[in-house]
Parts: C-alpha cells; structure tokens; sequence
C-alpha cells in the first residue's frame, strides 16, 4: 500500500462506517474489495492489519451501528472474508472477536437486516473468500454455520442460492484434500468430519421426497463433478449412484432434466473413463430421458474421444432418430435406405412430437442445431451416414416450402405444420451447407440445387432464410466446381451457374434493402472462392450481375452501399486486373469504378461505405493491383490525403494499413526482404536505395500521415502509428544507434524536430500541430524524417499510448478521493438545505 493511501484509508472508514452512512456507489465498493484482494494476494502476512489498524475499527463500528445500511454492511462481511483468507489474519480477527460478531450465529443472521438479499449474498462470499484453511473451516463447522448454507441453498434469491451451492462444493474440496492423509473408501468413519457433513446432507436431500432438495443437491454434485477430478470423487460417486439411476426410473419425481447435465460434467472428468457403471448409467439416460432431454447429453458424449464405441453408437442414434422419422414419413414405402436400423427410445414418442404444433419445429431445431456443432468438429468421432441425412435435410426443406406432399399421414401432418416455418428453414439450411463438405453426398448435389434454387426464386423466402440460402448456395457452388473438374461435367455446372445468375439479377433489384445486401455478400463470396473457374467468369461477364452490382454504389441505404462497394472491388479482379482482360477496352472503365469509390471515400455521409472503399484499397495495393511503384505512390498519396481527415477512426486505422503495405512494397522493390520492417544486410542496404525509398515516403506524404495520427483522439489509431514508426526507424537504423537529440537541437531542422516531440507528448490534446513552411516541420523533407526518426522518442511515445485513457482513475488513491468526495458532496447538499 503506497503512502498516500495509508493517509487516505482511515478517512475513508470513519466515512463508511458513519452514522449517517450515505449511499454508495456499489461499483466504487465492488472496486475498494479488488483493491484489497490484490493487496492481500501480494501479502498473506498480519501487517497489513496490523498498519492499518482502521479496518478492524471500520469493521468493529460497523457492527456497533443500531441499524446498518445493507450495503455496507454486506462490504464489511466480504472484506472481513477476503482479510481472513490468510491463516495470522484469521488467527488476529478470531483475537479480535470480530469473525464471530459477523459470521455466527449472534451476528447478521440474528437481525432484521438478514432479511435483504444483499447481507446474504455478502455472508456467503465473505465465507468463500476466509474458507482457505483448516481453522476457517474448524470455526464454521463447529460454530453451525455449515447449516446456515444448507439453508441458503433454497434462497429465494437465485444469486445467493448459487452462491451457497458453489461454498459447500468448496468447503467439501477443501476439506478432504487438506485432512486427508490416505485414500477414502465409502465409510463415513475415513471421511474427515465437514465432509461427512456435506455428504450425509446430500444424501439425505436425494432420499428427500422434496422436489426442490432433490434439485439442491444434483446441482451441487453437477457443480462438483464439473470442477473437481480428483480420485475422491469416484468413492463419492458410488455412494449415491444407485439413487441417481433410479431417478431415470421413477416418474414421481421429475428430476431427470438435470440428470443429463449431470452426467455430462461426469463424462468430462478422467475419473470416470474407465468406470464401466457410469457408462452403463449414461446409455440408460439415453433411453429413458425425452428426446428433448437427451439430445444435448448425445451431441456431447459424442464430441468425447474417451467414449466407449457402443454409447457413441448409442448418441448418434438418439439424435439421428428426428431425421430418421422425417425420412420415413415423407414416403411409404421408404423409396431409399433410412438413416437407422433401429431405435434407442420409442419411435412413438418421437412421432408423437413431430405431430404436435407445439414441439415439433423446436425438436427439429435442437436437432438440427446438434447436427450442425457436430459438423463443425475438425475430426468427427464416427462416420454420418451424409447421403441419407442429406435427403433427410431437404426433405424437411421441401416441407417448409410446400414443395412436396407426401404420402404418409404423419408427413402430411408434419408438412402443414412446417409450412413457412422460418426457424426450422435457417436450421436445416445451415446443416445443408456443413453437409457440402463430407464425403458420399456428390452423386445428390443435383437434387441439393433443386431445393436450393426455388428458396432463391420465391417471393415468399423471407430475407433472413435468403441470406442463409445464399450461404448454402455458395458453399454447394465450390463443391460443384470441384466435382466438375474432377468427372468433367462441365453441361450440370454451367446450367446451375446460369440459373443462379438469373436468380441473382433479380435479387439485385429487390425493393427490400436486406435482400439487396445478402445479394451482394453472395456475390462477393463467390467471386472469392471460384475466380480461378473459367467457367464461373464466363457466366458472371455474360450476366446484368456486374452492371447492376456498379448501380448499386448509389443505392440509398448505406449498408447495400458498403457491399456494393466490396462486391465491385472484388469484381474488379476479374473484370480490370485480370492477366486477360483487355487493357484498352477496360482502361477508361477501371478509371471510372476508381473515381467513384474515392469519390465515396471522401464524400459519402455513412461510415460503412466509406470503410469498405479503404478495406478494397487495401486489398488492391497488398495484391500489386495499382500499377507501377510510381502509380501506386500516387494512388495512395490520394487515399491518405482524404483519409486523415475522415472523422470514423476505423477508416484513419485502414488508412495506416494501406501505408503499411506500400512501405511493404516500397522497401521490397529495392530488393529488401519480405518480412515487413526486418533490418537487412549491409550488401542490400545502401545509401542509395535507402534514400530513394524515404523520398518515395516522403513524396507520398506518408510521414505527415503518421505523426498526426500519432496524436489522433482515438487510441488505435495512435498506437499503429506508432508501431508504423518504430517499424520505419528499424529500417533507417538498421544497424547504428538513433542519434542524440542534443546534437541537433541547434539546427533549423532540429528545433522543429524537438517543438515536434514537445507537441506529440500532448496527445490528443495537442492543438496546434508543426505544420509545414516557417518554424514548421517539413514532412516532406527526407532529411528532417531521419532526423525526427532518429532523435524522437517513439518508445516513450509507444508506452504512453499503451496506457488506458482511464489510468489514473483506475488507480486505488483515486478511488479512495472518489468515496470522500462522495462524502463532501453530500455534507454541502444537507448544509444547503439550511
């Protein structure tokens, strides 16, 4: 603790434990509690109270108070607590007799003031924070405090019931980890003393006939078995197995949508991996939980490694069983093979579900969700069958259009209810696109287009199930190219291409904004993934796409703006800076596409198109689409010029990223190394091509560029400046030390030099920038930048930004003159009354 704050503290006290007590800012008490967590973490020792000796005097006259405010009242239990974390600051407030006053049974739980939630909840944690040693453990076991949580974990408050939960798994940790000396069986007689304590209260809870105990302990054990893998709790765990598993059986009580949470932390914990029981008990949860209940147990099973083969076999029925059912009532007989050769659980009740108005689309959902996180892992745990499930995914697609009437009256059950359903259309879409990445769907990607192509083409496709469409499209688009080279069917390819353009033409000239933009994402991602396709270029350029992608720069809403303008940048690889594309012929139109993104750079209103111009930019310099060195200098010197001034700091970030590259480009056209800024031989470094590469920087005006924004209001902006500079300096300093400020200090250069670092220490508070001309920096001057790379201090500079805007607030003395100054003002408030 500094000086000042050992002033400020006893101060601080007497105000907060006042008489009068005023109300505080629960942010500045949560902020004084860090503080002294951080503090007594650093020091476990008794000194710090004993140094300060106004915290047991704050504590003790807290106490004193006939009726204390709940707030400070639940601070002083949490400080007390987090104080008597080390084992001499519990012994000196055990001397104290304070510990007692606040945690036993004559303290706060004897009050009125018991009654806020907020005592409560500061109860429990100043308990968690002092349970850290066997003599904390030893006072609340024997002084009945241990009830207290027990009882606390059917608080009506769910924060302090939680609370109280998460206390006694701590409290059964510590417990037997600290006073155990061999391994524990299942007698009560081996366990330590509060530990027997817990567990007898589990046990008890789960024999319970009330619902509610029931659920306190599962979510304890749950809360346990999640945080602690210790060989323990596998003793533990075959104390109360039997009980757990004839919670699967009894339907008196409804606990089981517990279970499966349950058994999912058990599942992670190396205990159990060869504990032949749990998994038994596992595949039993399969079987006898609702599908709704076992779905997210089988999606996780699955994603473990460790799982036995026959319980994996087990989960994937369980989620495969939707999809299965749906597959089977859209025909009867069954025209191909099913997803299942049987069932885990009755085909009745998953029937039943799919039948009803209510769960159906939501157990589809879930379903479908589960598939979908399955995909996505690196390494699937086991084979899907992808072809069946594939037919499975549009068939419900097929549903929810009305695009197929099936046979079985459970299908036409289910298709009237799916009708439109827009949940379930984004769910299977999402499934469909992760399917275009597994093997044994190639000979259905025909059919995959037949019920992608009429939701591209449907009015009645709303925006948000378009956007996903187009995401599914596009992803079944690549798989198509590359099956296409692959069998040489080149006719299948271009027929989709063309019917995808047309769709796409009209889409692009929809009234409804949203459907305009997912339009031109689409595009843009195609353009991506497919450029290198002869064919996918010949079908875009035979299309209206590009010319009504180019009108849309104009569009009204500013968001179809910003991906009109990606959409135009990426087309111009195609259609401009193509090797093929004809250079007289598109000479003039490259120009024109040019002039209107700089010219929506520096005069559109919105922010979003603006960013997506320096984000092309960018995009283009880093791919040397700019021409020469020559043409690019000028082309970025242009971009800078409009870009410093812009008021997004995101486009004054993308602007430094733009000169970035070209430094990038610069030092490697004089055959420099690719890593940007590296220092280079001596052999490629010559005085020579270092000076034409700082002309170069200097003509482009990028120095200017760079030293304001060091100064910029935003604080991203300032430290990739920054890092631009230190960068730059590596490379015009490669090997000797930056020179001493002294010595040029008495040149014309060197004085604007210095007046220049005197302005960059201001920051952003800087008001009168060296500008060129006069006693000004010239920024364009190769000289005056080495110099002021070479003398500045961009270290210095560098560890400034680097702080937070809020560093000095953040700090405890300023936390400590914020609560007196609360104080203050509310003393002058009451005196003003009078």
């Amino acid at each position: 603790m500094t000086r000042e704050c050992s002033v400020l503290l006893p101060r601080v006290c007497a105000a907060l434990a006042g008489p009068r007590q005023p109300r505080y800012d629960d942010t500045c008490l949560e902020k004084l509690l860090d503080w002294f967590r951080s503090l007594t973490a650093l020091d476990p020792s008794v000194e710090l109270v004993q140094d300060n000796p106004c915290l047991m005097e704050f504590i003790a006259s807290v106490l004193a108070l006939p009726k204390p405010s709940p707030s400070i009242l639940s601070f002083t239990l949490r400080l007390a607590g987090i104080l008597a974390a080390s084992e001499s600051r519990f012994q000196h407030l055990q001397q104290e007799k304070l510990l007692v006053r606040l945690f036993g049974r004559d303290g706060p739980l004897s009050s009125a003031v018991w009654e806020d939630a907020s005592v409560r909840s500061g109860w429990v944690n100043g308990v968690h924070s002092m349970m850290q040693h066997q003599p904390a453990l030893h006072f609340l076991c024997e002084g009945g405090g241990i009830d207290v949580i027990f009882t606390l974990q059917g608080d009506p408050s769910l924060f302090v019931a939680s609370a109280a939960s998460q206390l006694l798994v701590h409290m059964l940790t510590l417990s037997v980890e600290s006073e155990t000396t061999k391994p524990l069986t299942t007698k009560d007689c081996d366990w330590p003393a509060c530990a027997q304590m817990i567990i007898k209260h589990i046990e008890d809870s789960l024999q319970s006939s009330s619902a509610s105990h029931i659920e306190q302990s599962l979510k304890l054990l749950t809360s346990l078995f999640g945080s602690c893998h210790a060989p323990w709790t596998e003793v533990l765990w075959l104390r109360i197995a039997k009980q757990i598993e004839s919670f699967l059986m009894e339907e008196t009580v409804q606990v089981q949508h517990m279970l499966a949470n349950l058994l999912l932390k058990m599942s992670r914990s190396p205990v159990f991996d060869t504990e032949g029981s749990f998994w038994a008990l596992v595949t039993s949860a399969l079987e006898h939980l609702t599908p709704v209940q076992a779905g997210p147990l089988a999606v996780r099973i699955l994603r473990l490694y460790k799982c036995p083969q026959d319980v994996r076999i087990r989960a994937l029925t369980v989620l495969l069983q939707p999809m299965d059912c749906i597959l089977r009532a859209a025909s009867q007989p069954l025209e191909y093979a099913g997803l299942l050769d049987e069932s885990v659980s009755d085909p009745i009740t998953i029937e039943s579900l799919l039948s009803s108005r209510s769960s159906c689309a939501s157990l589809l959902c879930q379903t479908l969700a589960h598939l979908k996180e399955l995909l996505s892992l690196v390494d699937l745990p086991m084979d899907l069958p992808s072809a069946p499930l594939l037919r499975s995914l549009m068939t419900i697609l097929q549903f929810c259009n009305g695009f197929l009437s099936p046979a079985s009256p459970l299908g036409n059950t289910v298709s009237r209810i799916l009708i439109n359903s827009f949940r379930v259309q984004r769910s299977a879409l999402d499934v469909l696109a992760a399917l275009s990445e597994q093997k044994g769907c190639d000979t259905l990607i025909g059919s995959v287009f037949d019920v992608l192509l009429p939701y591209l083409e449907s009015p009645n496709t709303s925006p948000t199930v378009l956007k996903t469409t187009f995401q599914a499209t596009s992803k079944w688009l690549v798989r198509l190219q590359e099956v296409s080279c692959s069998n040489s069917q080149w006719q299948q390819a271009e027929k989709i291409l063309e019917d995808v353009f047309l769709v796409l033409q009209k889409r692009l000239c929809s009234p409804c904004w949203e459907v305009r933009d997912s339009s031109l994402e689409f595009l843009t991602v195609l353009i991506k993934c497919l450029t290198d396709q002869d064919e996918f270029r010949q079908s875009l350029l035979s299309s209206e796409v590009p010319r009504l992608t180019e009108n849309l720069l104009e569009d009204p809403e500013s968001y179809v703006r910003a991906s009109a303008v990606t959409a135009v940048g990426h087309l111009a690889f195609i259609t401009y800076f193509a090797p093929e594309s004809p250079v007289v012929e598109n000479q003039c139109n490259k120009e024109n596409t040019i002039a209107k993104l700089q010219e929506i750079l520096s005069t559109d209103p919105e922010g979003f198109p603006r960013r997506a111009v320096i984000s092309i930019f960018i995009e283009w310099v880093r791919q040397g689409c700019t021409g020469q060195l020559k043409d690019t200098e000028q082309f970025v010197s242009r971009v800078i010029q409009t870009v410093e001034h812009d008021l997004d700091w995101e486009v004054r970030l993308g602007g430094l990223e733009l000169v970035d590259i070209f430094c990038h480009h610069a030092f490697c056209h004089f055959g420099l190394p690719k890593c940007p800024y590296a220092p280079v031989s001596s052999a490629v470094t010559s005085s020579i091509h270092q000076n034409e590469v700082l002309q170069i920087l200097c003509r482009a005006n990028l120095f200017s560029f760079l030293f304001r924004s060091l100064c910029d209001c935003d604080q991203p902006v300032g430290q990739r400046a920054c890092d631009l500079l230190l960068n730059l300096r590596i490379n015009f300093y490669p090997t000797s030390t930056p020179r001493d400020s002294q010595e040029t200090e008495d040149s014309p250069v060197g004085r604007s030099i210095a007046w220049l670092q005197r302005t960059l220490r201001q920051g952003s508070l800087a008001k009168n920038f060296p500008t060129d001309g006069g006693n000004g920096v010239d920024f364009q001057d190769p000289e005056s930048m080495m110099i002021a790379l070479g003398t500045i201090d961009l270290e210095e500079l560098r560890d400034e930004l680097n702080k937070s805007s809020d560093h000095v607030e953040k700090s405890p003395q300023s936390l400590l003159q914020d609560i007196l100054a609360t104080v203050g003002t509310i003393e002058e408030n009451e005196a003003d009354c009078y």
